[in-house]
């Protein structure tokens, strides 16, 4: 699968995603808390127009699904997933560890995402078939022998309801306390790709949330799934775990089924 034309696109939806964000991150506006003015709610919608601008002049027949502008049909078989701003908590907090997300879905299954930190300047690229790249750089993710040494993160306990926060629990217990991370949303996934941290679980995510981190994840050398270690596609239930190591999926898969 030749992707040129689509990485060269991606590239540029995620520079028009920057300069819609980029000059209302830590704006005074941001302690507003007007339902549909806050400079989230602004950034995003204006990062996903100015996308979906791009997209439909360039690849008319492709589906379009974005977290603010729902679904459009296309006919190609393919669908750019978008998500202009992922980790809208850290955004309206002035942590520049959001992210922009697009990823390109070809039958339901990611072959192309992209996580772009406009603040930090930071954008990695997964392409199926491809190693992961992090500004042009190929970056891996690391080896972790036990899960006893593991570092895990999740966005927050409180997105989990009290079945999987049990589950959760039983997985954080294997693994090192003083290494997790609270917080982070795409960017824990971007961390792993870049061997940084071992372990992301999550649950609740929604195609815009998850489709992009795929490529980037497994490019990398990791590997991506549910809950119970099935790859991830279009009809996934939004539990999603990311392992920089795949000779640990057992282990997790064993860990998240006991309950505390």
């Amino acid at each position: 699968m030749n992707l040129t034309n689509e990485i060269a696109l991606a590239h540029r939806l995620a520079d028009a995603a920057r300069s819609a964000i980029l000059p209302l991150f830590r704006t005074p506006v941001s302690s507003e808390r007007k339902a549909d003015a806050t400079p989230v709610t602004l950034a995003d919608r204006a990062a996903e127009e100015a996308m979906r601008r791009l997209i439909k002049s360039e690849f008319p027949r492709d589906a379009i699904h974005g977290e603010e502008f729902g679904a459009e049909p296309g006919t190609s078989g393919r669908t750019w997933v978008l998500d202009p701003i992922d980790g809208t908590t850290a955004f309206l907090a002035g942590r520049p560890i959001f992210g922009t997300l697009i990823a390109l879905v070809v039958e339901g299954w990611p072959v192309l995402g992209m996580i772009d930190q406009a603040v930090l300047g930071e954008r990695w690229l997964g392409v199926t078939g491809k190693p992961t790249t992090l500004n042009g750089q190929p970056v891996r993710t690391r080896a972790c022998r036990t899960l006893a040494d593991a570092a895990l993160a999740t966005t927050g306990p409180h997105y989990f309801d009290d079945h999987d926060g049990g589950h959760f629990m039983g997985l954080a217990a294997k693994t090192d306390h003083k290494r997790m991370v609270m917080g982070g949303d795409c960017y824990n996934y971007a961390m792993l790709a870049s061997g940084h941290i071992d372990v992301v679980c999550e649950a609740n995510l929604k195609l815009h949330d998850y489709a992009a981190l795929v490529p980037v994840v497994e490019g990398a050398g990791g590997t991506m799934c549910d809950w119970n270690g099935d790859p991830l596609h279009a009809a996934s239930d939004g539990h999603v775990l990311a392992l920089g190591d795949p000779a640990r999926l057992e282990d997790v898969v064993a860990a998240l089924a006991c309950h505390h």
